[in-house]
This record gives structure tokens, C-alpha cells and sequence, in this order.
């Protein structure tokens, strides 16, 4: 049937099929290292209260689409944001629109699937121990992710919000709340950060050797310290996110030395790049979200709906 498919947010997240997201991400990732991928950096409208961001993206296989996001402080939570908007499907042949999906909820999961990959491929062999970083909407798409790819893990959850932990904690059969971030993060063999902090909520001298840091957080200022950047190996989505400027850049990334290396993660999901390489060292994956994660997702959502009969069909 010709038309446009509208998925509401509960109908998007039914259609977000969070192993084949993954999968797709993965897809996406490699994308992006091997050149493939049509992305301009992210642009923003700004207010005084927060900012409209644009991501059009083609990844070739999976898609062209197109997100705009929202992200304004929120009133209720002070010191936290919300992320909304919506993301548009076209047919990357024609041109056609396909569908219009929910934004918040399939950035979470997108966002999730980028930051366990990089787990997945950087962190040493046998981490079973994993601390996440936040209790908010971002932190709640890592930790049931966790629990649906990883429910053996040992996960330990930390925030200032400690009835938001203790809720985070239940999407996972094996977590519990931590008495504090430092604690929590220097007994982790993963951490992941997913914040909306404006200064560093994770240091250097918490994490102990060996340690993998997937930080996705930060919109608004960095959430990891310079001496973690100064220290670790550094893998991010894209080359902007540390030659492009915030919003689509990474503020941790920014004003790095020169001949610093910046690995793209989805060169060592293909095997082009070692990745840890072994030894004690720290390796941290910066994520400042990608139009092509965006694609890959959408991707997933919209072959779910059509095959379970999800969504509504508009002439647009």
C-alpha cells in the first residue's frame, strides 16, 4: 500500500527490535569508516531554553532519513533534559516517504547499541562487570539492553536520583544500586556513562587498569575527565567527533593535541584496526549520536511495523 506509515511512540518502540538494531548499527558503524556513508555534521537551532538539531543521513543498503530532535531542560527534573522529535524514512531509490517514527525512543536504543558495541569489540575479555552511569531515559535503554544481551552480568547503577536507580535497576535481573558513582566505577571491568552532565561525573583516578568507558552523555558539557582523554586509546563514531565543534563534536574530544588518533569504532568492528591491543590500558568510545545510527534504526523499525501491521498509513 502507497503512503506514509506513522508510528506512534509505543508503536515504535514495539517495532524496535533491539538485536537487529544492533546488528544494524553495526552495519552503519562500518559504514561510516569505510566512507559510505552521506552525513553532513549535525546543525542546531538554538533558544534561550535548548536547541533543534537537524541529522539527514544516507547509509547505503539501510536507507536515507532524517531526524529532528529537540533538547530543552526539563522543568520537572532540574539539571536533566528531554530529548523529542521524530524521525523521517524515505526509500533511498525514489525519494518516496516511507515513515515517521518516534525520536526519543529509538535514539535511546540506537544510542545503547552504539556504546555495547564498543563494549562488545574494546573492552577486555571476560568483563562481566558493568556500572552504568546515570538513571535517566538514556541510562534505562543501556541497562535493558544489557539485560536482554548480557543477563549474567554483574551491573551496578549509579546516580544522585536514588528512587531513579533503584527503577533502573529492576530492567535488569542481575543489578542492584550502588552507594556511589566513584565506588561503583572503580570495581567495573565496562562503564557506561550516560548522563546529561555539564562537568566530568566520571575521573581518571576512579577507574582501574584495564577499564572500558562507553560515555554517550554530554550533550550539554563534558561528563569525562581530561585526564581520562589524556590516558585512554579514543574511538568515536565519526572523524567530527573530535574535528567538529559542539553540538557535533564531542566536548571531551575538542582541542586534542596534535596526532592524537581517534580510532573509528566501525573500523575495528570490521577488522581494520586492532582495537584495545591488549595490556592494562584504558580505552573509552566517545559517542556524539550519527545521522547513520539514526538510518540503521529506523531501518529496523519500519521493516517490524510492515511485517506485524503496525502504525498508520497517510497520504503525505
Amino acid at each position: 500500500m502507497n503512503g506514509v506509515l506513522v508510528l506512534d511512540r509505543a508503536q515504535t518502540r514495539a517495532a524496535l527490535d533491539t538485536r537487529r538494531v544492533v546488528d544494524a548499527v553495526a552495519t552503519a558503524l562500518v559504514a561510516i569508516s569505510r566512507g559510505e556513508v552521506s552525513a553532513p555534521p549535525r546543525i542546531a537551532a538554538r533558544t534561550p531554553a535548548g536547541l533543534l538539531g537537524a541529522m539527514p543521513g544516507h547509509v547505503p543498503g539501510l536507507g536515507l532519513a532524517a531526524k529532528l530532535v529537540s533538547v530543552f531542560g526539563d522543568p520537572a527534573r532540574p539539571g536533566r533534559s528531554a530529548h523529542r522529535g521524530m524521525v523521517a524514512l524515505f526509500d533511498e531509490h525514489d525519494g518516496r516517504p516511507l515513515a515517521l517514527m518516534d525520536a526519543e525512543s529509538l535514539t535511546a536504543v540506537r544510542t545503547a547499541a552504539a556504546a555495547t558495541l564498543g563494549a562488545r569489540v574494546l573492552a577486555r575479555p571476560g568483563a562481566l562487570r558493568h556500572t552504568v552511569v546515570g538513571t535517566g531515559a538514556q541510562a534505562r535503554a543501556q541497562i535493558a539492553l544489557l539485560a536482554e544481551l548480557h543477563p549474567a552480568a554483574e551491573v551496578l547503577v549509579a546516580g544522585r536520583d536514588a528512587g531513579g536507580a533503584r527503577e533502573a535497576a529492576a530492567l535488569h535481573p542481575g543489578a542492584r544500586v550502588a552507594d556511589g558513582v566513584e565506588a561503583a566505577v572503580g570495581r567495573a571491568d565496562v562503564v557506561f556513562c550516560c548522563t546529561g552532565a555539564t562537568r566530568p561525573v566520571v575521573r581518571r583516578s576512579w577507574l582501574a587498569p584495564g577499564t572500558h568507558v562507553s560515555s554517550v552523555g554530554g550533550s550539554h558539557g563534558p561528563e569525562i575527565d581530561a585526564d581520562t582523554v589524556r590516558d585512554a586509546a579514543l574511538f568515536a563514531e565519526w572523524p567530527g567527533a573530535a574535528g567538529s565543534p559542539p553540538p557535533a563534536g564531542a566536548h571531551e574530544l575538542q582541542g586534542l593535541s596534535p596526532g592524537r588518533e581517534v580510532v573509528l569504532l566501525g573500523s575495528v568492528l570490521a577488522g581494520d584496526h586492532p582495537g584495545r591491543g591488549g595490556g592494562d590500558g584504558l580505552t573509552l568510545f566517545k559517542s556524539t549520536g550519527h545521522a547513520a545510527l539514526d538510518v540503521a534504526a529506523a531501518h529496523v523499525v519500519h521493516a517490524v511495523a510492515r511485517a506485524e501491521g503496525l502504525g498508520t498509513t497517510v497520504d503525505l
